[in-house]
């Protein structure tokens, strides 16, 4: 299997609705803790700039793709 069509799998899981559930409620817990540790402060007081808040998104998307990683991985043992 080259890596195209591993990357390719791996892209297509993202949107998989058997894996999807289980990675929105990880991105939800983790990226909340991790926004609050992060960000929380300047939410708080008003500081909140435009990095900011994409920085705060990724801190969502990338528990969301580690653990649709960690799904794809066990499914395909």
């Amino acid at each position: 299997m080259t890596h195209r069509n591993i990357l390719r799998q791996y892209i297509s899981s993202l949107f998989d609705h058997q894996l999807m559930p289980t990675a929105f409620k990880v991105a939800l817990f983790i990226g909340s803790l991790l926004f609050t540790i992060n960000h929380g402060w300047a939410l708080l007081t008003g500081h909140m700039t435009s990095e900011r808040w994409i920085s705060g998104s990724l801190t969502y998307f990338v528990p969301y793709m580690v653990s649709i990683h960690g799904q794809y991985i066990g499914r395909k043992r």
